[in-house]
């Protein structure tokens, strides 16, 4: 299991790294002007919409179904459910597109009110959403064949997919001269990246003889379970985004800079997130539901165990060096142009206080998968729903105060009790077993922290004062002390009893 964890969060990675490139192209071609906002805009109403009925609310509940047929019933019965909610699935989504198409101007009054009275900027955003909803569709297709290659223990194409995307972008605005603007590009390069993103998944899918077809749905036992636990996980799926759009409509009160501060933070937070975490949820949830449904209980808290250790073995550097040297990340990596050093200083604060939760956010899919792996869509709804009104709550009273820190502070708060309602739902229900195994690596790795944060503490003025005046001392200093770092995390982490035989025993 742990080299499926690895596949997925390197392919993650790559995914994240096309990322950082692809928004320097945007930020150097497209700019912050009207034609800007409109293309965020076109980009983010699809997104939004995958959010909510895509990606986390499909995988809940079609994976471990799915899973589960194939283990008790064989190839056929599951390909018959897959074909059925295949079917249903895009009649479903043209509908939708065919609505949304119509009505779009109605639509960018209602995410984009502020562009009514921009009759320029509210024309470009309705042109370009049009051109970018199909990929809303396309990607919906993704998300089904990228579950049944994970309930197949197929890993690679679905989490390479996403590079497409970034791939396909950075293309079309090297060619925006041919555009009628760059923000038309960009937008072509949206909706070509999910015609792509379908022929790499639905290819691998086909070679596995998976693929499916047309067949009229019924609502048989398996399509009424289906339906019956897709729908808590889409309302689970619609309050995370809503936790999102208060960040949004919040910020936009703060002063200049807040919005950006948190961008940069939360692009530096989210890495770990997701290369660790969600890899490590990814690969999990099928593996949980194919040993339940075989009658494996004990397999499944097993797998369960690994997927954590590994996450805190790998995340917990990450939230060290986010709390320790927040600044010194953010001028290294950011610190150039119109990115001034107050700039720095404002993300990096940010930076640290989304740091706080980091844990909490790298365990949560695991500890949700307790229960989606079970065909349980409820449970993790129960947790979200409080998580979600503590977090906007507090991002409300600190607001003021702390600006987009006391956001990021909000943000952490909440996934430390969606984490938390998530281990106790769990443990009352008899569901969680931590092995001595990971008692015992969860010490090593404590002891390991200690260990790096206390050199990135001692060395980190030395360091700074040996690269002082370099052309590239910011970027130097960061090197260094992360060269020093995985020595001394490595050393005590991994010098105890053979981690290296932990990491490839499954």
């Amino acid at each position: 299991m742990i080299d499926r964890i690895l596949t997925v969060g390197g392919f993650t990675l790559l995914s994240r790294i096309t990322g950082f490139a692809r928004d320097i192209m945007l930020a150097a071609i497209l700019g912050a002007g009207p034609v800007a906002d409109a293309f965020f805009v076109a980009l983010r109403l699809p997104n939004h919409f995958r959010a909510i009925f895509g990606e986390g609310a499909f995988n809940a509940a079609f994976v471990p179904a799915y899973a589960r047929i194939r283990e008790t019933g064989g190839h056929q019965p599951s390909i018959l459910f897959a074909d059925r909610v295949f079917t249903l699935l895009l009649a479903v989504q043209v509908v939708l597109l065919i609505g949304a198409l119509a009505c779009m101007p109605a639509v960018i009054g209602l995410l984009a009110p502020g562009f009514n009275k921009d009759p320029g900027r509210f024309g470009l955003a309705v042109e370009l959403t049009r051109i970018t909803f199909p990929y809303l569709l396309l990607i919906s297709l993704v998300t089904l064949y990228g579950g049944i290659l994970n309930a197949l223990g197929r890993f690679a194409s679905p989490a390479g997919a996403p590079i497409l995307l970034n791939l396909s972008m950075m293309m079309a605005l090297a060619l925006a001269a041919f555009f009628p603007t760059a923000g038309h590009a960009a937008a072509w390069g949206v909706l070509l990246a999910g015609v792509l993103e379908v022929l790499l998944v639905a290819g691998d899918a086909w070679k596995q003889g998976a693929l499916p077809k047309f067949r009229w749905p019924r609502l048989d036992f398996e399509m009424k379970t289906f339906l019956k636990r897709f729908a808590p996980a889409t309302v689970g799926s619609a309050e995370t985004q809503i936790a999102l759009f208060a960040d949004t409509i919040i910020a936009s009160f703060l002063v200049t800079g807040a919005l950006s501060a948190l961008y940069y933070a939360d692009r530096l937070n989210q890495l770990p997130i997701g290369v660790i975490g969600i890899a490590a949820g990814t690969v999990l949830l099928p593996e949980m539901a194919r040993r339940i449904a075989a009658g494996d209980e004990t397999g499944a808290r097993h797998s369960q165990n690994r997927a954590i250790e590994i996450t805190l073995l790998l995340a917990v550097p990450c939230m060290v060096a986010f709390l320790i040297v927040p600044e010194l990340i953010m001028r290294a990596l950011f610190g150039r142009g119109a990115f001034t050093a107050a700039n720095a200083q404002a993300a990096g604060a940010t930076l640290a206080a989304y740091a706080i939760g980091l844990l909490p956010f790298v365990l949560l899919r695991s500890a949700t998968v307790t229960f989606l792996s079970r065909g349980d869509t409820i449970t993790p709804v129960k947790a979200l729903f409080v998580a979600v009104a503590v977090n906007v709550a507090l991002k409300v009273w600190l607001m003021d105060e702390y600006a987009q820190v006391g956001l990021a502070l909000a943000t952490a708060a909440g996934a430390w009790v969606n984490l938390t309602l998530l281990i106790w739902f769990a443990a009352r229900a008899k569901l969680l077993t931590i092995e001595d195994r990971l008692w015992k690596s969860m010490v090593r790795i404590a002891l390991a922290s200690i260990a790096l944060a206390a050199v990135l503490l001692a060395a980190r003025r030395p360091v700074a004062d040996l690269f002082a005046g370099w052309p590239l001392g910011q970027e130097a200093s960061l090197a260094a002390l992360g060269v020093l770092g995985v020595l001394v995390y490595g050393a005590v982490a991994l010098a105890p009893v053979g981690w290296r035989l932990m990491l490839v025993k499954r």
